[in-house]
C-alpha cells in the first residue's frame, strides 16, 4: 500500500509547478487573431469565425461583445461560457485559435527591412534582427532598445549589441512579446 502512496504523493507534489511551467507558455489572444467558438453538440453551422477586434473585443451572435485581449483561450471559453449560460443549459464551449495575426512586433529604424513582423514562435532580439536583415553602417548599435507596453505604461529595455554579437554577455537578448518595438537609431 505504501509503495503505491508514494508514487502518488510524489506526483501530487510537482503539479503544482507543472501547471505553472504550461501556463507561462500559453499564447494570449491579441487584436487581429482569427478565433473559432463553437459549442460542443451545436451543429457545425453554429459555429463563428471572427476576429479580435482592435478593443480586444468578439462579437458573437448571442453573447454579445466579449472582450478577450489578453487571455489564453481557456479563459475567453469560461467568459463565453458564462455569457451563453442563459441561453444554453450547461454550454461546454471550444475557442480556437486559427490564425494568430495579432502576434506581431515592430522594428523600427536603421536596419535592412524595417516595419511589422509576423512572430511564429518564440524570438529574441538578435532572431528578429536576423529577420529584418542587417544593421545599416550609420545604426547606432549602442543605443539599440525594445520598447514595451506593460499596462498603460511603456518601458524602455536597452540592447547591448556588442555584447550579444560577441557573445560576451546575452542577458539583452530579450524575449519579444506582442506589441513590442524594436528600435534601431
Amino acid at each position: 500500500m505504501l509503495r503505491l502512496l508514494l508514487p502518488a504523493l510524489c506526483a501530487l507534489a510537482i503539479l503544482p509547478s507543472v501547471a505553472r511551467a504550461a501556463e507561462e507558455d500559453l499564447y494570449l489572444l491579441n487584436s487581429g487573431d482569427k478565433v473559432e467558438v463553437s459549442i460542443w453538440g451545436e451543429p457545425t453551422e453554429k459555429i463563428e469565425r471572427v476576429d479580435v477586434l482592435p478593443n480586444g473585443y468578439i462579437t458573437l451572435k448571442l453573447a454579445g461583445p466579449v472582450k478577450v485581449k489578453g487571455l489564453d483561450t481557456a479563459q475567453a471559453e469560461k467568459i463565453i461560457t458564462e455569457k451563453l449560460i442563459k441561453y444554453y443549459p450547461d454550454p461546454v464551449v471550444s475557442v480556437v485559435v486559427t490564425e494568430a495575426k495579432g502576434n506581431v512586433v515592430y522594428v523600427q529604424g536603421k536596419v535592412l527591412k524595417p516595419g511589422k513582423v509576423q512572430l511564429t514562435g518564440d524570438t529574441n532580439v538578435l532572431q528578429l534582427l536576423s529577420e529584418t536583415g542587417p544593421l545599416d553602417k550609420f545604426a547606432d548599435k549602442d543605443d539599440i532598445k525594445v520598447l514595451r507596453r506593460e499596462g498603460k505604461r511603456q518601458k524602455v529595455m536597452p540592447v547591448d549589441y556588442s555584447a550579444l554579437i560577441s557573445g560576451r554577455d546575452l542577458s539583452t537578448n530579450y524575449e519579444l512579446k506582442a506589441g513590442d518595438t524594436l528600435v534601431v537609431p
